[in-house]
C-alpha cells in the first residue's frame, strides 16, 4: 500500500487564524498536511505558538525561509504585506491560501502568475455564505449585489478610517451607518474587517454592481452580513450571523473555520460549492 504523501503548510502570521489552524493540523487534518513552519513579524507570536508543538523548528527566522520549508504557504496576517507574501510564494511554485482577499482585488498579475506557476490560489468564503450561488448567478446578466454588514462597536475599536471621518464611536447610542460605498472604497476603508467585500468582488467579477453597507450599534453583539443578488436567474438572499472569533472581535468564527474546510477540500480533490 502507497502511503499518501502529506503536504507541508507554512503559516504566516500567528493571530487568531494562524494559531486556530496550526492546533487544528495535529488532529482534523493530520491525513493530509503537517505542519512545517511558523513566522510572524512579532517573533514572540510565532515562539508562543510554538509551545504546542514538539519540534521547536517549526519557527522560521524570515518569510523565505517559511516559504522554502512548505508546499502551502497560509498568509493569516490581514495587512498590505499580503500580496507581496502571495507573490513570493507563488514565484517559488508554492500554492498559497490567503486571507487577505481584499489584496486579490486589481491584482489579475498573481493570477496569471499563479496560472504559469501550475499553482493554486485558495480563497475560503470566509464568514459568508452563498459563494457558490453567485459565481453561478454571474453566468447571466444580474444587476447587483448588495452586503449589509453588521458589527459590534468592539470591532472598530482605534480604526484609522472612523478617526478621520471623525466618527466617535463612544457617541454612538444606535444602529448608525458608517459607511456605504464601493468595494474599493470599503477595502480600503476596512482592510481588516471587511474582506467578505472582496469575497464577493471576486465572485461575481464585476465589483462595479457590489454595493456595501457597514452599521454598528452598541446592542450587536455579533457579526453578521446579508447578501442579496438580483438577476436573469431570479433573487438570492442570504443572512449569516456569525459568533465572534474569542481571540479576535475583528474575525469571524466561521471564518477560521472557512481556512481548515477549504483546505480539507483541496486535499481530497472534492470542491463543493466553492
Amino acid at each position: 500500500m502507497v502511503m499518501k504523501k502529506r503536504l507541508r503548510i507554512g503559516i504566516v502570521g500567528c493571530g487568531a487564524i494562524g494559531s486556530r489552524l496550526a492546533k487544528t493540523l495535529p488532529k482534523d487534518l493530520k491525513n493530509d498536511y503537517m505542519l512545517s513552519g511558523l513566522f510572524d513579524i512579532l517573533p514572540q507570536k510565532a515562539f508562543a505558538l510554538s509551545k504546542y508543538f514538539s519540534n521547536k523548528k517549526i519557527i522560521k527566522s524570515s518569510l523565505k525561509d517559511l516559504i522554502q520549508s512548505c508546499d502551502i504557504v497560509v498568509e493569516a496576517i490581514n495587512t498590505n504585506h499580503a500580496r507581496e507574501i502571495v507573490q513570493e510564494s507563488l514565484k517559488a511554485k508554492k500554492h498559497v491560501l490567503t486571507v487577505s482577499v481584499g489584496q486579490l482585488l486589481n491584482a489579475q498579475n498573481l493570477f496569471k502568475l499563479a496560472k504559469k506557476q501550475g499553482c493554486k490560489i485558495l480563497i475560503p468564503s470566509g464568514a459568508i455564505a452563498g459563494i457558490d450561488a453567485i459565481k453561478a448567478g454571474q453566468l447571466v446578466p444580474f444587476q447587483k449585489i448588495t452586503q449589509i454588514t453588521r458589527k459590534p462597536i468592539t470591532g472598530f475599536k482605534n480604526d484609522p478610517y472612523l478617526a478621520k471621518k471623525g466618527i466617535n464611536l463612544s457617541k454612538i447610542k444606535k444602529e448608525t451607518v458608517i459607511f456605504q460605498g464601493s468595494v474599493d472604497q470599503a477595502v480600503k476603508a476596512f482592510p481588516r474587517n471587511i474582506n467578505v467585500s472582496a469575497t464577493l468582488s471576486l465572485a461575481c467579477q464585476h465589483k462595479n454592481k457590489v454595493l456595501v453597507k457597514i452599521i454598528t450599534s452598541p446592542k450587536y453583539k455579533e457579526n453578521s452580513h446579508e447578501i442579496e443578488m438580483i438577476g436573469a436567474f431570479g433573487r438570492i438572499n442570504t443572512k449569516t450571523v456569525n459568533v465572534i472569533c474569542p481571540d479576535n472581535p475583528k474575525t469571524s468564527y466561521l471564518a477560521v473555520l472557512s481556512v481548515i474546510q477549504t483546505l480539507k477540500q483541496f486535499s481530497s480533490g472534492v470542491f463543493v460549492g466553492t
